[in-house]
């Protein structure tokens, strides 16, 4: 069986960070049933980054390969790579031999997910936790913006006695291992995809 390699948004150009996303999103996906069934996972850093990592290996002849980046904006179309070649900064045109199935979004972006379970969220940060600055629980979570999301968790976080307020770098990872994939896969009909196309590739 030809390994799969997963490309994936995250890691920025540190080392380090490019080691704590690989091991959160193992974490994340072991949990959701494919422990022992896990593809290769490439943290190639900013999305731009991913799918030109995703390009290459389709260039060379390796076509068992899935991309997986944050939308950034809502997205309006059922197909992902229409997305990403009609978003405004993107125009990404859809790499031969591949079809939507080869695609999938964190929508609006991997800390979306994160407000999917928020029992973690409490769990995670601890004493100071502020749930009423997040979004309310009936707002569905792939409609709130980026930005809002980014915001929501720092201002959930500004008390929080045990650890800093919610930083990208320091927390989103480690966050990323911790939450519960079916409620995520509940919550974000796109997680869902993703979490269901990679369990049947890898035969999970």
């Amino acid at each position: 069986m030809v390994e799969l390699h997963l490309y994936v948004e995250g890691g920025g150009n540190s080392k380090v960070l490019r080691t704590a996303c690989r091991r959160g999103f193992s974490e994340f996906l072991a949990k959701a049933g494919l422990r022992g069934r896990m593809p290769r996972i490439v943290a190639s850093g900013g999305r731009r980054q991913a799918y030109d990592d995703f390009c290459t290996a389709l260039k060379n002849g390796h076509y068992a390969a899935m991309l997986l980046v944050d939308s950034e904006d809502p997205v309006p179309v059922a197909s992902p790579w229409m997305h990403l070649l009609q978003r405004s900064g993107d125009s990404w045109p859809t790499p031969e031999g591949t079809s939507d199935d080869d695609c999938h979004l964190m929508i609006q972006c991997m800390e979306t997910w994160c407000l999917a379970d928020r029992d973690a969220l409490k769990a995670f940060f601890g004493q100071g936790f502020a749930a009423r600055a997040l979004p309310s629980e009936q707002t569905p979570v792939e409609t709130i913006p980026k930005l809002a999301v980014y915001r929501a968790l720092a201002n959930a976080t500004t008390a929080c006695k045990t650890k800093a307020q919610y930083g990208k770098s320091e927390h989103s990872f480690l966050l990323l291992a911790q939450i519960n994939p079916a409620k995520v896969a509940a919550a974000s009909p796109w997680a869902n995809r993703f979490v269901a196309e990679l369990r049947t590739r890898m035969g999970a």
